[in-house]
């Protein structure tokens, strides 16, 4: 099955190591950053959202519209629009990309950050509002005749979309999330299943549960699986492990100096959190190259646990994550120009080489067995 590459599409040059050197939004760096990933064999590129953050959406329109191929994926939290407005801005973004849009609905797993855009619902309440959102939305992608809607969260009468997707039926819906409830939801409706880099075998089991949940909903199908990671490389194994620690005590030394902008401290609320945070603390290494300490350093937050070593010895742990099933593989790295493209130099070039190894394998096979019944 091909393998797919996803990025940061970040708007500033700052990450957990370095504080920005400019504005929110620069725009000149939200574009370079953007071409890197597009000149050095990445797919698609992840426009975040936080609730004081840059608007994700008109920033991807910006570097649609100025780049050929790089593919969207944007970031969206039902709580900050209806989703008849948010269905339209999707389609007209599918419109000005020419069809590379994907969105990724973020149901949120921290009280405090939900509010301070005003959202009060509890988790579960949120998730079965992010239901109930998709299916509007995916609606309104698909329907071209009037229609009514009286749901728990939503209600509106009478409406059709005069903007569509370019995609058709609709672009992919992606998902994420740890808990019994998100592989719910998610296993009901995405096309894409996100999760953090973990162990394989923690991996395999979040894998199972996302298709147990896709079964349970009725789906003939099961969402693709995306895993995400923090890569730490360099020409030397040595080399390599000396970056990571550095990398750590970088983080450390910016989370000493005061808050990282946006975060605030305590234990994590989400599930996705605790099991880094868990997993950290039960050891620093796993299989090939899994390395905890970094997400141990950020508290768990979000996309934290990092793969070291050498270009081979990185790609190889990502096919090990391939052969489990993951086909898209997302990564950022801490210097995020420089390691986009030293991570597409040196490392998409060897995964999809043994990705390509592998399906021949596969196709071989499958030809000595259609033989083989055959005589």
């Amino acid at each position: 099955m091909p393998v797919e590459f996803l990025g940061i599409a970040a708007t500033n040059d700052g990450s957990e190591t370095t504080p920005r050197s400019g504005p929110a939004f620069d725009k000149e760096y939200t574009l370079r950053l953007a071409r890197a990933h597009e000149e050095h064999g990445w797919d698609r590129v992840l426009f975040a959202y936080g609730s004081g953050s840059p608007d994700p959406a008109p920033a991807a329109a910006y570097v649609a519209s100025r780049l050929d191929h790089l593919r969207i994926l944007l970031a969206h939290r039902p709580n900050v629009s209806y989703p008849t407005f948010a269905a339209k801005t999707f389609a007209t973004l599918d419109q000005i990309s020419e069809g590379r849009l994907a969105v990724h609905f973020i149901t949120g797993g921290n009280d405090h950050e939900q509010g301070r855009e005003g959202d009060t619902l509890t988790k579960d309440e949120r998730y079965a509002r992010t239901l109930e959102y998709i299916r509007i939305v995916k609606k309104i992608w698909t329907t071209r005749e009037p229609f009514d809607h009286e749901g728990d969260h939503y209600r509106f009468h009478d409406f059709v979309s005069d903007v569509f997707p370019v995609q058709q039926p609709r672009p992919d819906v992606s998902f994420g999330g740890s808990s019994a409830a998100a592989y719910a939801a998610g296993g009901a409706e995405a096309d894409v299943y996100c999760l953090w880099g973990e162990p394989l075998e923690r991996t395999a089991e979040q894998i199972e549960a996302v298709k147990a949940a896709a079964r349970a909903a009725g789906r003939s199908d099961v969402p693709r699986i995306q895993v995400a990671f923090r890569p730490i490389i360099a020409p030397t194994e040595e080399l390599a492990w000396e970056k990571a620690h550095r990398t750590v005590g970088a983080i450390r030394e910016r989370r000493a100096a005061g808050p990282v902008r946006h975060r605030r401290g305590g234990s994590p609320e989400n599930t996705g959190s605790q099991r880094l945070i868990a997993i950290a603390e039960a050891g620093e290494r796993y299989d090939r190259a899994l390395w905890t300490p970094t997400a141990a350093a950020t508290g768990g937050a979000g996309n934290s646990n990092a793969l070291v070593g050498t270009p081979e010895t990185v790609a190889r742990a990502l096919l090990d994550y391939y052969d489990l099933g993951v086909d898209i593989l997302s990564a950022r790295g801490y210097d995020l120009l420089g390691d986009a493209i030293d991570f597409g130099r040196y490392v998409i070039p060897l995964v999809r080489e043994g990705v390509a190894e592998r399906d021949a394998a596969r196709a071989a096979r499958g030809t000595q067995n259609l033989a083989a019944v055959g005589g």
